[in-house]
């Protein structure tokens, strides 16, 4: 790869992996707007550990107390809302962890098309728009109770389908049950570090396999630049959220699915 594709590919994925727009619906269109080959499984797993790697700087301190207090929990000290919380990550990633072992062949198989990205993007995006302007609570992520998180656990297992985007369908079913913008999106970002050791280990393990060589120079380089994009990116969008809401990336969203329905299908 060229330092043209490096930038561009780690820097579409570090910002499209956190935000509600859906990463494959982006990634779709680098090998349509470009003549760069695939960049292979082992640049895969670098943006997949940059993206992670941000998502755990940016939220160090919330998981360290997580961490401890699921300890001190285990050992019979009791629970607090922090070990609450990481039991809560943990039931809402059960859904998608076995839907995605069940069908994860026929979904990259069969799915992967301009006109589910399209239609996901619009039906989804307009989803997101309707429960941020009519569900919306006050709720944070150490309010919720089993029933909320396995309605957001179940709904991130539609995020498999393509286009439909993880953050974007957690976020609108956080929403639904009650929770703030920002805890909605805080638990959002929680939720995302176990999904992307599972999908960065799916990738992994097809990097074993295969013979392909390494370019360890380019694999630093994306790893760095995704993490570094992703780590701004969710920065600026717990931000933005405060002030605009998510209705600018409905519109986004709309306007983008309209646009690959048109290129590819009219």
């Amino acid at each position: 790869m060229d330092w043209l594709q490096v930038v561009v590919l780690a820097v579409v994925q570090g910002i499209s992996e956190f935000l509600p727009v859906s990463s494959s619906a982006h990634l779709i269109l680098v090998p349509v707007l470009t003549e760069w080959q695939d960049q292979g499984l082992a640049f895969d797993v670098a943006l997949h550990l940059g993206s992670l790697s941000a998502v755990i700087i940016y939220f160090r301190q919330e998981i360290g107390k997580m961490i401890t207090s699921s300890l001190a929990a285990l050992s019979g000290k009791g629970i607090n809302e922090d070990a609450r919380l990481a039991f809560w990550v943990t039931i809402a990633t059960i859904p998608v962890g076995l839907t995605g072992l069940l069908l994860h062949d026929a979904i990259s198989g069969y799915m992967r098309s301009t006109l589910i990205i399209g239609i996901s993007l619009i039906s989804f995006g307009l989803l997101l728009g309707y429960a941020d302007w009519r569900k919306r609570g006050t709720r944070s992520e150490y309010q919720l109770c089993l029933k909320d998180v396995l309605i957001i656990g179940v709904a991130q297992a539609l995020a498999l389908i393509p286009g439909t985007s993880r953050s974007g369908i957690t976020i609108t079913a956080a929403l639904m049950v009650g929770m703030s913008r920002e805890g909605a999106a805080r638990f959002s970002f929680l939720l995302s570090i176990p999904v992307i050791v599972l999908a960065g280990g799916l990738e992994a393990v097809g990097l074993f396999k295969s013979p392909q060589s390494i370019d360890w120079v380019a694999m630093l380089a994306g790893t760095l630049i995704s993490g570094l994009s992703a780590y701004l990116c969710i920065h600026y969008f717990l931000v933005v959220i405060k002030k605009l809401g998510m209705q600018p990336f409905v519109v986004y969203r709309v306007l983008f699915g309209a646009w690959l329905l048109w290129f590819f299908h009219f």
